[in-house]
Protein backbone atom coordinates (compact mmCIF):
# COMPACT_ATOMS: atom_id res chain seq x y z
CA UNK A 1 0.00 0.00 0.00
CA UNK A 2 1.28 3.19 -0.62
CA UNK A 3 -0.42 5.73 1.70
CA UNK A 4 -0.23 9.72 0.28
CA UNK A 5 -3.35 10.98 2.16
CA UNK A 6 -1.08 12.15 5.60
CA UNK A 7 -3.07 15.76 5.80
CA UNK A 8 -6.11 13.90 6.86
CA UNK A 9 -4.50 11.48 8.88
CA UNK A 10 -1.93 9.04 9.61
CA UNK A 11 -1.00 5.81 10.52
CA UNK A 12 -0.20 5.61 14.56
CA UNK A 13 3.67 5.42 14.91
CA UNK A 14 4.61 1.44 16.67
CA UNK A 15 6.37 3.07 19.35
CA UNK A 16 3.31 5.59 19.84
CA UNK A 17 1.31 2.68 20.62
CA UNK A 18 3.42 1.33 22.63
CA UNK A 19 3.12 4.29 25.00
CA UNK A 20 -0.45 4.11 25.24
CA UNK A 21 -0.64 0.47 26.25
CA UNK A 22 1.84 0.42 28.88
CA UNK A 23 0.16 3.93 30.38
CA UNK A 24 -3.21 2.61 29.85
CA UNK A 25 -2.52 -0.70 31.92
CA UNK A 26 -0.25 0.26 34.28
CA UNK A 27 -1.47 4.29 35.31
CA UNK A 28 -5.06 3.46 34.85
CA UNK A 29 -5.76 5.67 38.40
CA UNK A 30 -7.34 8.37 38.18
CA UNK A 31 -4.94 11.46 38.32
CA UNK A 32 -7.84 13.59 40.41
CA UNK A 33 -7.82 10.76 43.34
CA UNK A 34 -5.50 11.18 46.20
CA UNK A 35 -3.88 7.50 46.60
CA UNK A 36 -0.54 6.04 45.15
CA UNK A 37 -2.08 4.56 41.72
CA UNK A 38 -3.62 8.35 41.29
CA UNK A 39 -1.16 9.97 42.48
CA UNK A 40 1.61 8.18 40.40
CA UNK A 41 -0.77 8.55 37.28
CA UNK A 42 -0.62 12.64 38.47
CA UNK A 43 2.72 12.73 38.48
CA UNK A 44 3.20 10.73 34.98
CA UNK A 45 0.77 13.36 33.50
CA UNK A 46 3.22 16.04 35.17
CA UNK A 47 6.01 14.37 33.41
CA UNK A 48 4.51 14.51 29.97
CA UNK A 49 3.45 18.02 29.95
CA UNK A 50 6.89 18.99 30.90
CA UNK A 51 8.08 17.37 27.61
CA UNK A 52 5.53 18.61 25.12
CA UNK A 53 6.59 21.93 27.17
CA UNK A 54 9.81 21.19 26.26
CA UNK A 55 9.73 20.24 22.56
CA UNK A 56 7.69 23.04 22.03
CA UNK A 57 10.27 25.55 24.29
CA UNK A 58 7.32 27.19 26.04
CA UNK A 59 6.24 26.91 29.96
CA UNK A 60 4.39 23.64 31.53
CA UNK A 61 1.57 25.90 32.47
CA UNK A 62 1.53 26.95 29.10
CA UNK A 63 0.42 23.68 27.60
CA UNK A 64 -3.02 21.91 27.84
CA UNK A 65 -4.29 18.98 26.62
CA UNK A 66 -7.46 18.37 24.61
CA UNK A 67 -9.13 15.70 22.07
CA UNK A 68 -7.18 17.50 18.81
CA UNK A 69 -7.62 20.68 16.54
CA UNK A 70 -11.58 21.13 16.13
CA UNK A 71 -11.42 21.08 20.08
CA UNK A 72 -8.35 23.22 20.15
CA UNK A 73 -9.57 25.46 17.65
CA UNK A 74 -12.82 25.97 19.10
CA UNK A 75 -11.39 26.34 22.69
CA UNK A 76 -9.07 29.24 21.67
CA UNK A 77 -11.72 31.20 19.56
CA UNK A 78 -14.80 31.16 21.46
CA UNK A 79 -12.66 31.13 24.98
CA UNK A 80 -11.31 34.38 23.68
CA UNK A 81 -14.42 36.32 21.94
CA UNK A 82 -16.38 35.24 25.15
CA UNK A 83 -13.82 36.42 27.73
CA UNK A 84 -12.90 39.70 26.37
CA UNK A 85 -15.81 39.89 24.00
CA UNK A 86 -16.51 43.68 26.70
CA UNK A 87 -13.71 45.28 25.32
CA UNK A 88 -14.80 44.55 21.81
CA UNK A 89 -16.80 42.50 19.38
CA UNK A 90 -14.72 42.58 16.14
CA UNK A 91 -12.87 38.89 14.88
CA UNK A 92 -10.47 38.33 11.88
CA UNK A 93 -9.71 34.82 10.14
CA UNK A 94 -9.17 34.34 6.67
CA UNK A 95 -11.32 32.84 3.61
CA UNK A 96 -9.02 29.66 3.80
CA UNK A 97 -9.04 28.37 7.48
CA UNK A 98 -9.71 24.90 7.97
CA UNK A 99 -13.72 24.09 9.07
CA UNK A 100 -13.11 23.59 12.59
CA UNK A 101 -12.44 27.49 12.53
CA UNK A 102 -14.55 29.01 10.22
CA UNK A 103 -17.69 27.45 11.40
CA UNK A 104 -16.35 28.16 15.39
CA UNK A 105 -16.44 31.92 13.95
CA UNK A 106 -19.80 31.72 11.81
CA UNK A 107 -21.20 30.42 15.38
CA UNK A 108 -20.15 33.77 17.04
CA UNK A 109 -21.38 36.05 14.38
CA UNK A 110 -24.97 34.48 15.29
CA UNK A 111 -23.80 35.42 18.52
CA UNK A 112 -23.51 39.19 17.62
CA UNK A 113 -19.39 38.91 16.78
CA UNK A 114 -18.71 41.00 13.86
CA UNK A 115 -16.18 38.84 11.85
CA UNK A 116 -13.77 39.88 8.55
CA UNK A 117 -12.39 37.46 6.47
CA UNK A 118 -9.33 38.29 5.12
CA UNK A 119 -8.56 37.31 1.16
CA UNK A 120 -5.58 35.30 0.16
CA UNK A 121 -4.07 35.95 -3.31
CA UNK A 122 -3.66 32.87 -6.24
CA UNK A 123 -0.57 31.26 -3.80
CA UNK A 124 -3.29 31.16 -0.41
CA UNK A 125 -0.98 33.91 1.38
CA UNK A 126 -2.83 36.11 3.24
CA UNK A 127 -3.41 40.27 2.46
CA UNK A 128 -1.15 42.01 5.07
CA UNK A 129 -3.08 45.10 3.59
CA UNK A 130 -6.18 44.39 4.18
CA UNK A 131 -5.40 42.88 7.53
CA UNK A 132 -3.88 46.16 8.97
CA UNK A 133 -6.81 47.77 7.42
CA UNK A 134 -9.60 45.34 9.58
CA UNK A 135 -7.44 46.01 12.48
CA UNK A 136 -8.94 48.17 14.71
CA UNK A 137 -9.53 48.89 18.40
CA UNK A 138 -12.72 46.69 18.52
CA UNK A 139 -11.06 43.91 17.74
CA UNK A 140 -9.94 41.04 19.94
CA UNK A 141 -8.74 38.53 18.06
CA UNK A 142 -6.69 37.36 14.76
CA UNK A 143 -6.98 33.69 13.68
CA UNK A 144 -4.98 32.64 11.06
CA UNK A 145 -3.41 29.26 10.20
CA UNK A 146 0.74 28.46 9.56
CA UNK A 147 -0.28 26.15 6.97
CA UNK A 148 -2.52 25.22 4.37
CA UNK A 149 -4.08 21.90 5.19
CA UNK A 150 -5.02 21.48 1.04
CA UNK A 151 -2.00 23.48 -0.93
CA UNK A 152 0.72 23.83 1.35
CA UNK A 153 0.76 27.52 2.23
CA UNK A 154 2.63 29.10 4.81
CA UNK A 155 1.28 32.08 6.28
CA UNK A 156 3.96 34.81 7.25
CA UNK A 157 2.78 34.52 10.72
CA UNK A 158 6.03 36.36 12.14
CA UNK A 159 5.34 39.41 10.17
CA UNK A 160 1.51 38.72 11.16
CA UNK A 161 2.64 38.18 14.91
CA UNK A 162 3.69 41.40 14.74
CA UNK A 163 1.07 43.43 13.32
CA UNK A 164 -1.46 42.10 15.87
CA UNK A 165 0.82 42.67 18.60
CA UNK A 166 0.36 46.70 17.93
CA UNK A 167 -3.29 46.41 19.03
CA UNK A 168 -3.20 45.41 22.57
CA UNK A 169 -6.90 44.12 22.63
CA UNK A 170 -6.30 41.60 20.48
CA UNK A 171 -4.86 38.16 21.03
CA UNK A 172 -3.23 35.93 17.69
CA UNK A 173 -4.69 32.22 17.54
CA UNK A 174 -2.59 30.59 15.39
CA UNK A 175 -3.85 26.61 13.66
CA UNK A 176 -0.63 24.77 13.94
CA UNK A 177 -2.19 21.69 12.52
CA UNK A 178 -0.40 21.12 9.54
CA UNK A 179 2.65 22.75 10.07
CA UNK A 180 3.90 20.94 13.51
CA UNK A 181 7.06 18.50 12.69
CA UNK A 182 7.23 19.94 8.97
CA UNK A 183 7.26 23.25 9.15
CA UNK A 184 9.64 25.19 12.35
CA UNK A 185 7.10 27.78 14.14
CA UNK A 186 9.17 28.94 17.07
CA UNK A 187 6.35 29.75 20.13
CA UNK A 188 9.00 31.28 22.51
CA UNK A 189 9.95 34.03 19.46
CA UNK A 190 6.66 35.13 18.15
CA UNK A 191 3.58 36.94 19.87
CA UNK A 192 1.03 34.01 19.38
CA UNK A 193 -0.96 34.07 22.32
CA UNK A 194 -2.80 30.71 21.33
CA UNK A 195 -1.67 27.83 18.87
CA UNK A 196 -3.45 24.59 18.05
CA UNK A 197 -1.81 20.77 17.02
CA UNK A 198 -3.48 17.81 16.72
CA UNK A 199 -2.03 13.69 17.34
CA UNK A 200 -3.20 11.98 14.52
CA UNK A 201 -1.93 14.19 11.79
CA UNK A 202 1.60 13.49 12.92
CA UNK A 203 1.42 9.75 14.05
CA UNK A 204 -0.62 9.88 17.12
CA UNK A 205 -3.75 8.58 18.26
CA UNK A 206 -6.93 10.15 17.10
CA UNK A 207 -8.64 11.99 20.45
CA UNK A 208 -5.92 13.73 20.87
CA UNK A 209 -4.17 16.95 20.79
CA UNK A 210 -2.66 20.26 22.61
CA UNK A 211 -3.78 23.62 22.87
CA UNK A 212 -0.79 26.42 23.68
CA UNK A 213 -2.12 29.18 25.78
CA UNK A 214 0.18 32.33 26.52
CA UNK A 215 0.72 32.79 30.25
CA UNK A 216 -1.23 35.88 31.22
CA UNK A 217 -4.27 34.53 28.16
CA UNK A 218 -7.83 34.38 30.04
CA UNK A 219 -10.18 31.85 28.41
CA UNK A 220 -14.02 31.39 28.81
CA UNK A 221 -14.05 27.50 29.07
CA UNK A 222 -16.03 25.42 27.07
CA UNK A 223 -16.29 23.00 29.29
CA UNK A 224 -17.21 23.28 33.75
CA UNK A 225 -16.71 20.37 36.15
CA UNK A 226 -13.72 19.49 38.26
CA UNK A 227 -11.46 21.91 37.09
CA UNK A 228 -8.74 19.81 35.60
CA UNK A 229 -6.70 21.47 33.01
CA UNK A 230 -6.28 24.31 35.24
CA UNK A 231 -10.46 25.05 34.54
CA UNK A 232 -9.61 25.71 31.37
CA UNK A 233 -10.88 22.10 30.29
CA UNK A 234 -12.64 20.21 32.71
CA UNK A 235 -13.08 16.06 32.43
CA UNK A 236 -10.59 13.31 33.93
CA UNK A 237 -7.53 13.58 31.93
CA UNK A 238 -6.82 10.96 29.54
CA UNK A 239 -3.23 9.78 30.88
CA UNK A 240 -2.31 7.76 28.06
CA UNK A 241 -3.29 9.21 25.27
CA UNK A 242 -1.71 12.39 26.17
CA UNK A 243 1.27 10.44 27.19
CA UNK A 244 1.00 8.70 23.64
CA UNK A 245 0.86 12.42 22.03
CA UNK A 246 3.85 13.33 23.49
CA UNK A 247 6.04 10.12 22.29
CA UNK A 248 4.47 11.42 18.87
CA UNK A 249 5.74 14.92 19.03
CA UNK A 250 9.55 13.52 20.24
CA UNK A 251 9.61 10.98 16.94
CA UNK A 252 8.51 14.08 14.69
CA UNK A 253 10.89 16.63 16.06
CA UNK A 254 13.51 13.81 15.53
CA UNK A 255 12.49 13.09 11.63
CA UNK A 256 11.73 16.90 10.82
CA UNK A 257 15.25 17.30 11.66
CA UNK A 258 16.73 14.57 9.75
CA UNK A 259 14.77 13.87 6.94
CA UNK A 260 12.89 17.08 5.67
CA UNK A 261 15.37 17.67 2.96
CA UNK A 262 14.57 14.53 2.24
CA UNK A 263 10.86 15.21 1.90
CA UNK A 264 10.91 18.13 0.04
CA UNK A 265 12.88 16.56 -2.61
CA UNK A 266 10.46 14.02 -2.81
CA UNK A 267 7.94 16.88 -3.40
CA UNK A 268 10.18 18.56 -6.00
CA UNK A 269 9.63 14.97 -7.80
CA UNK A 270 6.30 14.92 -7.82
CA UNK A 271 5.93 18.52 -9.19
CA UNK A 272 8.53 18.23 -11.84
CA UNK A 273 6.60 15.21 -12.95
CA UNK A 274 3.18 16.91 -13.08
CA UNK A 275 4.08 19.90 -15.28
CA UNK A 276 5.06 17.52 -17.88
CA UNK A 277 1.56 16.22 -18.17
CA UNK A 278 -0.46 18.39 -20.72
CA UNK A 279 -3.63 20.09 -19.26
CA UNK A 280 -2.28 19.29 -15.73
CA UNK A 281 -2.65 22.27 -13.11
CA UNK A 282 0.30 22.45 -9.75
CA UNK A 283 -2.07 24.47 -7.51
CA UNK A 284 0.81 24.51 -4.44
CA UNK A 285 3.00 27.69 -4.25
CA UNK A 286 6.66 27.66 -4.47
CA UNK A 287 7.53 27.80 -1.39
CA UNK A 288 5.37 25.47 0.75
CA UNK A 289 5.38 22.91 3.11
CA UNK A 290 7.62 19.96 2.46
CA UNK A 291 4.70 17.40 2.35
CA UNK A 292 1.85 19.08 0.58
CA UNK A 293 1.19 18.65 -3.21
CA UNK A 294 -2.13 20.19 -4.89
CA UNK A 295 -3.02 19.75 -8.31
CA UNK A 296 -6.13 19.92 -11.00
CA UNK A 297 -6.71 17.70 -14.20
CA UNK A 298 -9.31 19.86 -15.19
CA UNK A 299 -11.99 17.75 -17.10
CA UNK A 300 -11.45 14.48 -14.66
CA UNK A 301 -13.10 13.93 -11.51
CA UNK A 302 -11.16 13.63 -9.10
CA UNK A 303 -13.22 10.86 -7.18
CA UNK A 304 -13.12 8.64 -10.47
CA UNK A 305 -9.01 9.47 -10.57
CA UNK A 306 -9.18 9.06 -6.67
CA UNK A 307 -10.99 5.28 -7.43
CA UNK A 308 -8.51 4.39 -10.06
CA UNK A 309 -5.63 4.97 -7.96
CA UNK A 310 -6.95 2.90 -5.11
CA UNK A 311 -7.55 -0.40 -7.73
CA UNK A 312 -3.27 0.19 -7.47
CA UNK A 313 -3.32 -0.14 -3.66
CA UNK A 314 -2.63 4.03 -3.95
CA UNK A 315 -4.50 6.48 -1.71
CA UNK A 316 -4.86 10.18 -2.04
CA UNK A 317 -7.41 12.62 -1.53
CA UNK A 318 -9.11 15.54 -2.52
CA UNK A 319 -9.42 18.46 -0.42
CA UNK A 320 -9.75 18.54 3.59
CA UNK A 321 -11.56 15.40 4.86
CA UNK A 322 -13.35 17.69 7.25
CA UNK A 323 -14.48 20.25 4.89
CA UNK A 324 -18.19 20.50 4.38
CA UNK A 325 -18.14 22.50 1.41
CA UNK A 326 -20.18 21.12 -1.54
CA UNK A 327 -18.17 18.14 -2.88
CA UNK A 328 -18.16 19.59 -6.02
CA UNK A 329 -15.36 22.45 -5.56
CA UNK A 330 -12.63 23.26 -3.40
CA UNK A 331 -13.39 26.41 -1.11
CA UNK A 332 -9.69 27.18 -0.80
CA UNK A 333 -8.96 27.00 -4.49
CA UNK A 334 -11.73 28.94 -5.03
CA UNK A 335 -10.77 31.65 -2.55
CA UNK A 336 -7.41 31.47 -4.56
CA UNK A 337 -9.31 32.76 -7.34
CA UNK A 338 -8.64 29.83 -9.58
CA UNK A 339 -11.16 28.78 -12.58
CA UNK A 340 -14.21 26.56 -11.85
CA UNK A 341 -12.51 23.91 -13.67
CA UNK A 342 -9.55 24.04 -11.48
CA UNK A 343 -11.31 24.33 -8.49
CA UNK A 344 -13.67 21.33 -9.58
CA UNK A 345 -10.87 18.94 -10.34
CA UNK A 346 -7.96 19.69 -7.01
CA UNK A 347 -6.29 16.18 -6.15
CA UNK A 348 -4.08 16.55 -2.94
CA UNK A 349 -0.71 14.47 -2.14
CA UNK A 350 0.44 14.57 0.90
CA UNK A 351 3.67 12.48 2.20
CA UNK A 352 4.91 11.58 5.83
CA UNK A 353 8.32 10.94 6.50
CA UNK A 354 8.44 7.58 6.00
CA UNK A 355 7.31 7.85 2.17
CA UNK A 356 10.07 6.41 -0.16
CA UNK A 357 11.70 7.71 -3.60
CA UNK A 358 10.13 4.14 -4.46
CA UNK A 359 6.57 4.75 -3.56
CA UNK A 360 6.31 7.97 -5.43
CA UNK A 361 7.81 6.71 -8.71
CA UNK A 362 5.24 4.00 -8.55
CA UNK A 363 2.79 6.50 -7.48
CA UNK A 364 3.92 8.95 -10.83
CA UNK A 365 3.72 5.88 -13.39
CA UNK A 366 -0.02 4.67 -12.28
CA UNK A 367 -1.24 8.88 -11.77
CA UNK A 368 0.45 8.94 -15.62
CA UNK A 369 -1.14 5.41 -16.78
CA UNK A 370 -4.78 6.77 -15.13
CA UNK A 371 -4.84 10.50 -16.47
CA UNK A 372 -4.06 9.35 -20.33
CA UNK A 373 -7.01 6.06 -19.69
CA UNK A 374 -8.77 8.92 -18.76
CA UNK A 375 -8.09 11.60 -20.75
CA UNK A 376 -9.30 9.03 -23.78
CA UNK A 377 -12.70 7.98 -21.90
CA UNK A 378 -13.47 11.70 -21.69
CA UNK A 379 -12.52 12.58 -24.95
Amino acid sequence: MIYLDNSATTKPHPEVMDSFYQAATTFFGNPSSVHRLGMDTERLLRKARHQAASLLQVKDEEVFFTSGGTEGNNLAIKGIALQHQTRGKHLITTTIEHPSVLEAFRSLEELGFSVTYIQVDKNGTINIDQLKQALSQETILVSVMHVNNEIGTIQPIEEIASIVSAYPKAFLHVDHVQGFGKVHLPLNQLAIDLCTISGHKIHGLKGTGIMYKRKGVTLFPLSHGGGQEQSIRSGTENVPANVALVKAMRLIHEQMEQNKQRLEALKGRIIQKLQTMDQVVVNTPSPAAPHIVNFSLPGIKPEVMIHALEEDDIYISTKSACSSKSADESAVLAACGHRRKITESGLRISMSYETTEADIDYFLVKLAEAYDKLSKVMR
